[in-house]
């Protein structure tokens, strides 16, 4: 069995690559060609959570086994809060061939990749993003925006002003031709921008509908196990376009689970790459994001291939 370490599989990132192929990872899902059981999810004492997600695509050359967890207790310890790690095995013999150790940066590329790929489908052409939270994940939503659109402004809102201004500099490393404005609260991000990603671990709302100006886009990455919640509900009731990674994974797991009866209105994202619907552009449109595993199982693959 071959093995690949961060620095490995960071060289091994194309970022405009990723996106495009994490589209034939959402459509494939949504035709039914990839085996993709629904995540299992550990709660860790006192604060921490692992999930577990994996898929086989029909036809295809591998299976993954994916583990990614947060321990939010690491930051105290000097580590990264993220860890994790994917596993590609032979789907002929069962045989594990490569083990990548990521320490859970793909699954946070994927994500962030998955949603700006969302937008460049919406065809949104904003220079404004709002995002919410200040982990990885918000640096990386900067950065895969800004492979689709002309990036010239982050709203940032963080509850911890410290981390907020933290993030911030690493924002601007990466995309050193950005402003970066401080937001009082998420509903001074609603006001500045039309495009918002959300993208923490609260377990109450944080937009409301009200909040919302006509023609914003919401993705909404940060709800994916049960009790998390960060729209409220009204938001997917009122969406003139509701897209979902998964219809199962979400109305259990996502922004869906509070929303229930939105759940026939919901669009999959993969099948909408594969015929756009039509909606009134003066909504608000939301994708509701719970991670899948074939979309783990196509980056998995994808640094596979790059790197031997």
């Amino acid at each position: 069995m071959r093995k690949l370490a961060l620095p490995e599989i960071r060289a091994a990132l194309v970022y405009s690559e990723i996106i495009d192929r994490l589209r034939d990872a959402v459509i494939a899902y949504s035709r039914g060609e990839c085996a993709v059981p629904m995540p299992m999810h550990l709660d860790i004492e006192p604060d921490s959570e692992v999930h577990i997600k994996s898929s086989y695509r029909r036809g295809g050359r591998h299976f993954a086994l994916k583990i990614a967890g947060t321990f939010p207790g690491n930051t105290a310890r000097g580590l990264p809060t993220g860890n994790g790690m994917m596993l590609l095995c032979s789907a002929e013999t069962g045989e594990p061939e490569v083990f990548l150790a990521d320490a859970g940066h793909l699954t946070d590329v994927r994500t962030a990749a998955v949603a700006a790929m969302a937008a460049r489908e919406l065809g949104r052409d904003d220079t404004s993003i709002g995002i919410l939270g200040t982990g990885i994940q918000a640096r990386l939503q900067a950065k895969l925006h800004a492979e689709v659109l002309d990036l010239r402004q982050v709203w940032l809102w963080g509850r911890n002003s410290e981390r907020v201004a933290r993030c911030a500099d690493d924002i601007l490393v990466l995309l050193p031709h950005v402003e970066v404005v401080f937001a009082i609260s998420p509903d001074t991000v609603a006001r500045e921008t039309r495009l918002i990603v959300t993208a923490t671990a609260s377990r109450e709302p944080l937009l409301h509908a009200g909040d919302l100006r006509p023609g914003t886009h919401i993705s909404a990455v940060g709800a994916d196990s049960p009790g998390k919640q960060e729209l409220d509900s009204e938001i997917l009731r009122r969406a003139a376009l509701l897209l979902a990674d998964s219809l199962p994974q979400c109305e259990k797991l996502g922004e869906l689970q509070h929303a229930p009866e939105a759940r026939d209105r919901a669009i999959e994202l993969g099948a909408f790459c594969l015929r756009p619907h039509a909606w009134d552009r003066n909504g608000v449109t939301v994708c509701d994001f719970t991670g899948l595993g074939a979309e783990d199982l196509y980056i998995a693959e994808y640094v596979y291939e790059r790197a031997f």
